[in-house]
């Protein structure tokens, strides 16, 4: 199976989260859930409903570009690599363009490191483009052009870590594996255990859900894609849509009266005057560039050296340590 898109699904209509609501009501987020009968019993708690679940993807489930029966293992692969940290939105024209551009892992490894990292905008995390650049290469190297299946495969190939491999392994060759970002930790936190807890997935993580998965591959691809759904459209961090959650009948959460989970430390989300913006203006200049930038022109072209010049040279060092610049003989900076 090359996608969850390609793969039918139960058509049953969705009527678990609606059934005799009582008027005691209590508040999730920006959502109001109403208690009455549907409220499940002990025993059918700390499980997942499949069958809801597929129902709900085959539903509501994006009709996204990577998701559609003509995307590659390659086009899956550029996904996942592209959504590390971005939202969909951004995503999207940047991979439309890309998969233009370089279809297969072939067409990417003949092309200069530079132009990967031109293609990739402002998506952020550039490295990510010189990592996909490398898997690429070591595709072609090692495997033919053709992105391999096996996890450990996967896995040994440069920048590609547990999450994307697994999601490869899963999205693009229906394996059985345990897919589990940030969205899917929060819905099996809060409907399988419930607890409304706000952290990075782990290994633990993987072993739970793997853990609740169905047997059959194709069933297990399909639940994992439609949690990813469920977190990003209806049990989101925020405004949980209890409502309208497919997992409203079987979840420990929304049983438990919606518990508050622990404090959430939400660090500064500052960024000017941060050292990424200072890379991102740098960067900025060197990807509009016909050719190499000498030092007064790139200066000129970023408001941040005048601002602090200390801190200016010493994000364009770490543009060159990190690859994402060279220096010529003649001291002028360009793409790799």
């Amino acid at each position: 199976m090359k996608n969850v898109a390609a793969t039918p699904m139960p058509q049953r209509g969705l009527t678990r989260a609606a059934a005799e609501p009582n008027p005691r009501t209590i508040t999730a987020g920006a959502s109001a859930m109403r208690l009455g009968d549907v409220v499940p019993p002990p025993q059918e708690i700390a499980r997942l409903d499949v069958e809801a679940l597929a129902e709900f993807f085959a539903r509501h489930g994006r009709d996204l570009p990577w998701r559609r029966p003509e995307a590659s293992a390659w086009a899956v692969l550029v996904s996942e690599v592209m959504l590390q940290q971005t939202p969909v939105a951004r995503v999207t024209p940047v991979y439309t363009d890309w998969m233009r551009r370089w279809p297969t892992p072939a067409a990417l490894a003949a092309a200069p490191p530079g132009d990967a990292v031109r293609a990739w905008g402002r998506l952020g995390y550039p490295r990510r483009a010189l990592r996909l650049h490398e898997a690429a290469r070591a595709i072609v190297q090692r495997y033919g052009g053709a992105v391999p299946r096996d996890l450990h495969a996967l896995l040994a190939l440069p920048g590609i870590g547990d999450y994307t491999a697994r999601a490869v392994a899963a999205f693009a060759f229906g394996e059985r594996q345990p897919v589990v970002d940030t969205n899917v930790r929060r819905v099996i936190s809060r409907a399988v255990r419930g607890i409304d807890e706000h952290l990075p997935a782990s290994a633990a993580d993987r072993a739970e859900l793997e853990s609740l998965l169905p047997v059959d591959p194709t069933l297990a691809v399909i639940t994992c894609a439609a949690l990813m759904e469920v977190g990003a459209l209806r049990c989101t961090a925020t405004a949980p849509d209890c409502v309208h959650c497919p997992l409203a009948r079987t979840c420990a959460w929304r049983a438990a009266g919606f518990p508050p989970g622990p404090e959430r430390r939400r660090p500064a989300q500052r960024w000017h005057g941060t050292d990424r913006q200072v890379r991102g203006e740098i960067m900025a200049v060197l990807r509009a560039a016909a050719g190499p930038v000498g030092p007064t022109r790139l200066r000129a072209g970023t408001a941040s050296y005048t601002k602090s010049p200390d801190q200016w040279e010493r994000c364009l060092a770490s543009l060159v340590s990190d690859g994402l610049a060279v220096r010529d003989r003649r001291g002028r900076f360009a793409l790799p």
